[in-house]
């Protein structure tokens, strides 16, 4: 049965229409979803449009490029680093430490995101440079901080381990290794990085 012009109307007028930061939400999230599945080359301003259920215009209003759109998708979808709870060793606090920071590299914005580490070049890899420095670098540093600190008030780490080449460590090797090695990043390969790296590089030395 054929679907009168009158109903069409009506049915188009019952829809709210989306506006402001809803829209904009929907917008962000088709974005992700794009950068998580078909990957930073095969994201276009009309995949996101029609993932977000309106016009290719309304995108552009508010993104003119889709280097502005994705930045803007990532800085707002990248889960929050936790504070890393107190449980007794820095090798537990470590290991939580590193299954967030894993967590949070395979969800949905952490796929979009290594899309982005992977697949563009230089030029545009700049772009983002803010965007991964202070949503994952930083705060997984920061937390690295505060657990080599305690473990030095533990009296577990040497107190000149409290420097910026161990901070990078392990947002450097997690990083480095999912890009050039392809690693998942197994609970195993975790508990080896700790002991085999993290642990003898924080130890204090032998009396």
């Amino acid at each position: 049965m054929a679907t009168s012009p009158w109903t069409a109307a009506t049915a188009r007028s019952a829809s709210p229409r989306r506006r402001g930061p809803v829209l904009e939400r929907a917008i962000l999230d088709a974005a992700l979803e794009q950068l998580s599945t078909v990957g930073w080359k095969g994201l276009t301003m009309e995949g996101v449009a029609a993932g977000a259920q309106t016009g290719k215009a309304a995108v552009y209003r508010r993104w003119p490029s889709k280097e502005d759109l994705v930045a803007d998708a990532l800085e707002a979808g990248l889960p929050s680093m936790e504070e890393v709870p107190d449980l007794g060793s820095v090798r537990e606090d470590l290991l939580t430490l590193c299954r967030r920071a894993r967590d949070a590299m395979y969800s949905r914005p952490g796929l979009a995101l290594r899309a982005v580490i992977h697949e563009c070049d230089p030029s545009q890899a700049e772009r983002f440079h803010a965007v991964i420095f202070d949503g994952v670098v930083e705060p997984v540093s920061a937390l690295l901080r505060e657990v080599i600190n305690r473990g030095i008030r533990r009296g577990e780490v040497r107190s000149d381990a409290a420097n910026g080449y161990v901070y990078d460590a392990i947002p450097a090797m997690m990083m480095y290794r999912s890009k050039m090695c392809t690693s998942e990043w197994s609970d195993r390969d975790l508990e080896e990085m700790v002991d085999q790296l993290m642990l003898p590089l924080l130890r204090p030395a032998e009396e």
